[in-house]
């Protein structure tokens, strides 16, 4: 329970003072379980931990995780100027964090700011996430048709049997090209766009220049839509609010399919690994037909958004067993909180729907505006997958997959399978058409773009 302090009492140990835990180690990465386990031995619920070299509280409690991002008393700011470390220069130049809280986006917006940038969204998100507007049932079959086009391409050459990286071939790329389809980039851009943002999500030696490249098309097609508006994301958050400048449009569309891209793309993968893996009760909710369920469960067990950004004490309190000075940051560890006995105490093993009280999607204020959006393509490609192929076995034993854990998301960096098509490959049936890397008659002949001579290397790799 998080109380009010008067003041931090003489004896009480300063964020400062303690020994920060190192958290990024490889500990956290193979067995992050056990990580979360010595830490709660140890400190109970809030743990002090190190963040790629600067001190800040983890949360490790369900209670208290819940009670920070609930906020009912307004004690807790997700703005960057509350904290001190940060003001003050004790923030090292090169941490890693400093572009993602520097941002002056919704994800480190308090506010009237994060409430203007919260109502654009609504409005902005409102036609795909409502199933009565046109815009909705048109996304669903795109996302159909993507998850089709992103099989044959990895099954392409094949005699219906092979292998194939279900994370790099499939789950990452597929929300980005949604997304990107979404946004309205001119098919020109599009592609070259979603290789940058892989680029800077990966955070490798091209990052930085991916990113200023991703910063001027989405600024170009920001400023294109403000000219000739269309049916698309960028037009319908203009409409909501046209006194957002391009700036503020430009670091929330990268915000958007940084975020929610890579959030939507582990999502799938973690599913998919949890259904081909053998979890015994995410297998039987998709035996049952229960889509929505299988992916409730994995994002509950598995959450991809492993820690929430960081929430800043505008007051003392106490937390857990420690004192929490004014502007101390506080990083919620979802993940650990899913593992609490308090929350999965009360849990029913036998119960044919599971909880819907998780923290995967955040809570609050800053609950996630684009929950349904993540939950319709994750259960579209999940259910695509398992249609159109009729085996799919893990290539490595599920306790040797590769994890690639940030400091926000647990994702896996390649999900290797066998397969076996329910159908003909590729070539031996008349494509779908309307696929964004190929004509409808186009068969195997060669993509017209780097992303998808990209992916068709990808599948070269693996044979």
């Amino acid at each position: 329970m998080t109380m009010h302090l008067a003041g931090a009492g003489p004896t009480e140990p300063s964020l400062e003072s303690m020994a920060a835990e190192p958290m990024f180690t490889r500990e956290y990465e193979a067995r992050p379980a056990e990580f979360y386990q010595r830490l709660r031995d140890t400190y109970g619920p809030v743990a002090p931990v190190d963040v790629l070299g600067v001190p800040a509280w983890l949360v490790l409690g369900y209670t208290q995780a819940l009670d920070v991002l609930q906020d009912r008393q307004g004690r807790w700011t997700k703005h960057i100027s509350s904290w001190p470390a940060w003001s003050d220069g004790r923030v090292p130049a090169d941490w890693p964090l400093r572009h993602a809280f520097g941002n002056d986006c919704l994800l480190v917006s308090d506010g009237r700011k994060a409430d203007r940038l919260r109502s654009a969204w609504i409005l902005g998100l409102r036609p795909y996430q409502d199933r009565t507007h046109r815009q909705a049932r048109e996304l669903e079959n795109t996302v159909g048709r993507y998850a089709d086009e992103l099989i044959d391409v990895l099954s392409e050459g094949s005699s219906g049997t092979g292998w194939a990286d279900l994370s790099a071939q499939y789950a990452r790329p597929l929300p980005l090209m949604v997304l990107n389809r979404m946004i309205g980039f001119a098919d020109d851009r599009g592609d070259d766009l979603l290789m940058d943002l892989w680029r800077a999500m990966d955070a490798g030696p091209e990052a930085v220049e991916a990113m200023g490249r991703m910063y001027t098309v989405t600024a170009e097609t920001i400023e294109a839509k403000r000219k000739t508006p269309g049916e698309d994301l960028t037009s319908y958050l203009i409409g909501a609010d046209p006194g957002l400048s391009t700036e503020d449009l430009c670091k929330e569309l990268i915000l958007a399919m940084s975020m929610l891209g890579d959030f939507t793309g582990t999502l799938i993968s973690n599913t998919a690994a949890a259904v081909i893996g053998g979890d015994h009760s995410t297998r039987e909710s998709l035996s049952a037909g229960m889509l929505q369920e299988t992916v409730n469960r994995v994002a509950m067990a598995n959450p991809p958004m492993a820690n929430i950004s960081f929430r800043f004490a505008q007051a003392p309190v106490r937390l857990g067993r420690f004192a929490i000075s004014v502007g101390d940051p506080v990083f919620i560890s979802v993940a650990a909180a899913h593992m609490d006995p308090v929350f999965t105490g009360h849990m029913n093993p036998d119960s044919i729907t599971s909880s819907r009280a998780h923290l995967a999607w955040s809570t609050g204020l800053h609950g996630c505006l684009g929950r349904d959006l993540a939950t319709t393509i994750t259960t579209i490609a999940i259910g695509r997958l398992f249609e159109r192929f009729s085996a799919l076995k893990l290539a490595l034993p599920a306790d040797q997959l590769p994890w690639r854990s940030s400091p926000f998301l647990r994702s896996l960096r390649s999900l290797p399978v066998e397969y076996e098509l329910s159908g003909p490959p590729p070539g031996a049936r008349q494509p779908a058409g309307g696929a964004p890397g190929q004509p409808a008659n186009a068969g195997a002949q060669p993509p017209r773009s780097r992303m998808w001579r990209f992916l068709r290397g990808l599948r070269k790799d693996a044979q």
